[in-house]
């Protein structure tokens, strides 16, 4: 259990109240609800599940987690970085993820958090592409949140960053999200419970949000960025 004033960081940092851009990203819900493959609940849960553990899990999971391990040695940090731009290889999915990248450190500048303007003004000078799980792990580390405390903040933040998206597109209310996000508490913790990948191993598997992210831009009314 963390000390108290590191937990009130976690809360306060992994609350969807903290601006950190990730209300603008539906990451192919918004596409797979226009055409009809996700219409109910049990759909959402079973993207959102397979987010979880077809993607961050062996993703993002490992990029934040060697970012959060370099301890601010911001070469290490830049590593990890260029490893996810390689693997990304959807330009949806690496813009999104660099857009929401790109906010939390626009934030944490401004509240002054150890390395994050340092680490902004590489990205901003395209030396560094600034992926949100690296940006994750190096600014949690920073404010003392362990790496386990982060994969934490991190998961939960996709789970309900995915859960808003479908709830503000009319899919689900309020009481299903809530009773969703409760039954993905299992599968984080599954997905916790063994060690990373290595950043050797870095992959991904999400076809269908893949190819919904790439066709997003062809729909005819939009409400996310993707």
């Amino acid at each position: 259990m963390p000390d108290g004033r590191v937990l009130l960081a976690m809360l306060q940092h992994g609350d969807s109240f903290f601006p950190s851009g990730a209300v603008s990203f539906s990451w192919g819900i918004e596409t797979l609800i226009a055409d009809g493959k996700i219409s109910k609940a049990e759909d959402v849960e079973r993207y959102v599940a397979h987010q979880l553990g077809g993607r961050w899990a062996t993703s993002d999971r490992p990029v934040l987690s060697s970012a959060h391990a370099a301890g601010g040695d911001l070469a290490q940090v830049l590593t990890a970085d260029r490893l996810m731009e390689a693997n990304s290889l959807a330009r949806e999915q690496r813009t999104g993820s660099k857009r929401m990248g790109a906010a939390l450190l626009n934030i944490h500048v401004r509240l002054g958090t150890a390395g994050a303007s340092d680490y902004q003004a590489r990205v901003r000078a395209e030396t560094a592409p600034g992926h949100v799980a690296t940006v994750q792990g190096l600014l949690w580390q920073a404010l003392g949140v362990d790496v386990d405390g982060a994969c934490r903040m991190a998961a939960h933040g996709l789970a309900t960053g995915l859960l808003g998206a479908a709830l503000r597109l009319g899919i689900i209310g309020h009481v299903d999200s809530q009773a969703i996000l409760g039954r993905l508490h299992a599968v984080i913790e599954d997905i916790l419970s063994a060690p990373p990948p290595w950043l050797s191993d870095l992959h991904a598997y999400a076809p269908a949000a893949d190819i919904a992210i790439m066709r997003h831009e062809n729909q005819e009314s939009r409400l996310f960025y993707n």
